[in-house]
């Protein structure tokens, strides 16, 4: 037998040797500085937590809130007046007398509607067309489709000639 073959060292000790490199960077600190790298990534990533946390709030209450919110802060400070609620005067909440933005609107609605209506009418027309082609897609399919499989006639047996005299 070769000596060659036979392993020279167990297969527990190839793992202890230097060629084996550890999982992470901080693996190769003392102990007392890894345990604190750990320490502040937690507390890194407990504080992104708790901000993201804070701002899913903030938004939630914002948008029930919003109005009352903006009055709010628009008290506290008069720099930022911008930000209370534009509302109209208590007096000219809903004019008698249309306008002529809202008479505009009421021509376009109506103009939206007779083009709806024409478009469902294409469509019915479209549909229309398109069972008229498939059938007769089907009609020339079927007289191909006969023609193909029907029997072709044999011809007749030849005349025999008649000799000349």
């Amino acid at each position: 037998m070769s000596s060659s073959l036979v392993p020279s060292k167990p297969a527990y000790e190839w793992a202890t040797e230097s060629t084996v490199r550890p999982r992470s960077w901080h693996a190769e600190l003392p102990k007392a500085k890894r345990e604190r790298v750990k320490d502040g990534r937690f507390l890194v990533r407990f504080l992104v937590l708790f901000a993201f946390c804070i701002g899913v709030v903030a938004t939630l209450a914002w948008q029930s809130y919003g109005d009352a919110a903006r009055e709010m802060v628009a008290n506290l400070s008069p720099r930022l007046s911008w930000v209370a609620p534009t509302s109209a005067p208590v007096g000219q909440a809903n004019p008698a007398v249309p306008s002529a933005e809202q008479e505009e609107l009421k021509t376009l609605s109506a103009g939206l509607a007779e083009v709806r209506q024409r478009v469902d009418e294409i469509a019915v027309q479209q549909e229309l067309m398109k069972r008229d082609i498939s059938n007769k897609l089907e009609a020339v399919e079927q007289e191909i489709f006969d023609r193909v499989s029907a029997p072709v006639p044999r011809p007749t047996a030849p005349q025999p000639r008649k000799p000349s005299p």
